[in-house]
């Protein structure tokens, strides 16, 4: 009788747990919505937000007023090992 009963159930595993499967999800579900914060704060685009930097960046305004770009160190000399130097 239990290996005709283990084989039936081996065969319908599916049919039998997805229904519980869908249960336990549901509650879950309702949990997590009546539980958590669904409240999200409204933030610009990432290109609204680079327009914005950009077009109010001083730096921008003159093209004839162009720093000129300087080392502080030797970038060959930052990961020396100790034997070296």
């Amino acid at each position: 009788m239990w290996p005709v009963f283990y084989a039936a159930l081996r065969s319908y595993a599916p049919y039998i747990t997805l229904p519980f499967a869908g249960i336990v999800g549901l509650i879950g579900y309702s949990i997590e919505n009546a539980l958590s914060d669904k409240y999200t704060p409204y933030n610009k685009s990432i290109e609204e937000q680079r327009r914005d930097r950009l077009s109010s960046d001083d730096k921008l305004q003159s093209a004839g007023q162009v720093e000129k770009l300087q080392y502080s160190a030797n970038v060959l000399g930052t990961n020396l090992s100790p034997s070296l130097s």
